[in-house]
Order: structure tokens, then sequence, then C-alpha cells
């Protein structure tokens, strides 16, 4: 079953805040990576937010590979399932217990059509914007792309993978808080692209020669 997107931002505003509030958690996936993204629980959020923040610094500042990172924590994960094994009996305390089960195979599959079907959407969106049948979107995605490749070659994978992490750990929560302030500035500047559009459409893209328009005949 693939997971439910809103078609339409202003169906998730009917309602007043609370139902926009639901919109978001809904176009987060909803579930417990929303939660996590919202904030919904602080130590859970401030964890992730540490642990991701750990992982950047261990590989973009001290330059750690990755293979030797993951031979040290297996060899001091050991170590400690060792000593606590054998320590067990002497201090009477219960060995060690792994889970049988890290994640399950429920909540894998899940995330899995999760990521096919945005994939599959977003794919299936750049293709319809190629086509060219909203140049205003096609101009729009242009720019952005260029915008994004310029970013891309500033910062390093890692860098850049740490910039979106961050971004979708602090964005939602910080538009779900500010949300009318967010709005405000956004419709401003929405009507701003709106005016520079319309003047570079009149003075430049209607200027583009075309051809006739083919209409289909049934």
């Amino acid at each position: 079953m693939h997971p439910h997107f809103p078609n339409d931002h202003g169906d998730g505003q009917v309602g007043g805040p609370f139902h926009r509030h639901k919109w978001i958690h809904k176009l987060l996936g909803g579930g417990k990576v929303a939660d996590v993204l919202l904030w919904k629980d602080r130590n859970l959020s401030a964890g992730v937010l540490l642990g991701a923040t750990l992982i950047w610094y261990l590989f973009e500042v001290v330059e750690y590979n990755i293979i030797p990172l993951l031979c040290q924590i297996a060899i001091l994960t050991m170590l400690v399932i060792f000593i606590w094994s054998n320590a067990a009996p002497l201090l009477n305390i219960s060995p060690p217990r792994i889970p049988e089960v890290i994640i399950s195979e429920h909540s894998f599959r899940q995330i899995a059509e999760t990521i096919h079907y945005k994939l599959a959407h977003t794919v299936a969106a750049l293709y319809d914007i190629a086509c060219g049948k909203d140049l205003k979107k096609f101009l729009l995605v242009i720019m952005s792309l260029l915008i994004l490749s310029e970013i891309g070659s500033s910062y390093s994978f890692t860098s850049l993978l740490y910039l979106v992490f961050l971004c979708a750990h602090t964005l939602p929560a910080l538009y779900q808080r500010y949300e009318t302030e967010v709005d405000r500035l956004a419709a401003r500047g929405s009507e701003d692209i709106k005016r520079f559009y319309k003047r570079i459409d009149s003075n430049l893209l209607n200027k583009i020669p075309r051809g006739p328009v083919k209409t289909k005949v049934n």
C-alpha cells in the first residue's frame, strides 16, 4: 500500500493551525520519522541531531575513513561484550543480550515503499517539466539545479549530506512554530517572482519564435 500524500496545500489548511500541523506531519511521511523531524520528542530529536553531527565531524573534520571506523566500532563492541559476558557470573548480573531484530520487516518494507513512491513521483514530475508544458516551472527547475550545482561544487559530499539533513531536521519544526510569519514572507516573495517572470516573459520569452501548435485530430 502506497503512503498517502496530500495533493494540494490548501486541503491541509482547512480548519486552522491544527489541520495545518497534521498536513505537515503527513507531508513528512507520518509515523516516527515525522515525529523526529517535528521535534515531538525533544530528547530523541536532539539525539539524532547529535549523532549526525558526530558522524559529520568524524568524516569531514577528523577525516576518518568509513572502513577503519566501522572496524574500530566493531572491535570496541566486541570487547565490551567480552568483558560483560565474562564478568556477569562474578558480579551476579545478566549477560548482554543482542536483539534478534534491529528493524522489523514491516518497517523496512514501509521505508522502501516510501522511498520508491517518492522517487517515482519525482522522476515523473521532472519528466513532465522537461517536456516544456509549463515554461515557468521549467526555468525555475533549471535555475534551482544550477544553484544546487554551485553549492555541490563548493562543499564536499559529506558536508552536503549533513547540510540537507540539518535543513530537514530543523526547517519543518521552525515552520510549524512560525508558520504565519513564513507564509507572509513566502506570499510576498511569490508576488515578487511573479512580477519578475512577467517582465522576462514580456521582454524576452514572447519574442522567441515558436512553431505552430498542432492539434490532434480524433
